[in-house]
């Protein structure tokens, strides 16, 4: 991890991403994006309150169990984001100038980098494949896929936003890197502008 986000990038298809422009950006990227998981989160509550008229008990517990899955999502994301966002590249910035500035020997710089890299893949808070981002990774999907059920069931939406919101949390379940994440979010943009148009505008979405 930290030989290849310590330093700007090119293009390689073998990462599936595009050129990296170094830990500051990956710093400003995160600081960006975490409040933007808020965000998602508020869309994804707002989208299951268009149920809570419903005397449906059905409808109500998958609306209930979207609002659920939503604030373990927030949590655990946030805390994905802390880690090996803009945590880590702090870490790596201050690693960088502590050494350029000589307080930290090759041998201590050696030690961080192992502990950071550790860090990285560990299966409790790493930045894949752990606790962590599992947790968060899968809440999504079910938060996504509870409210798409229950908005369909209510005649709130039609098949293609809840297909789309479905999509969008089995998206960002697989990640939330390039592609992945532009994908996801570029769905839920959509299928919340249908949701919204069709329940305020009347206008009919297939």
């Amino acid at each position: 991890m930290y030989q290849y986000l310590s330093q700007p990038e090119p293009y390689d298809p073998r990462f599936k991403a595009l050129a990296y422009y170094g830990p500051q950006w990956w710093f400003t990227l995160h600081m960006v994006q975490t409040p933007m998981v808020a965000l998602v989160s508020v869309g994804l509550w707002m989208l299951a309150d268009l149920t809570a008229a419903t005397t449906n008990l059905g409808v109500l517990a998958l609306a209930w169990l979207s609002r659920i899955a939503t604030f373990v999502f927030l949590i655990y994301y946030t805390a994905l984001d802390s880690i090996g966002g803009f945590g880590l590249a702090r870490a790596i910035l201050n690693v960088q100038s502590l050494a350029k500035q000589g307080k930290l020997t090759t041998d201590q710089v050696a030690g961080v980098i192992s502990v950071l890299n550790t860090t990285w893949v560990d299966e409790w808070v790493g930045g894949v494949g752990s606790f962590i981002s599992l947790t968060g990774s899968w809440a999504a999907f079910f938060a996504s896929l509870f409210v798409a059920l229950a908005l369909l069931v209510d005649k709130k939406s039609s098949w293609l936003p809840a297909l789309l919101l479905t999509a969008f949390g089995w998206e960002l379940q697989m990640s939330h890197t390039m592609p992945h994440g532009p994908i996801a979010f570029t769905l839920l943009i959509i299928a919340g502008v249908l949701v919204w148009r069709a329940n305020h505008h009347g206008v009919n979405i297939p």
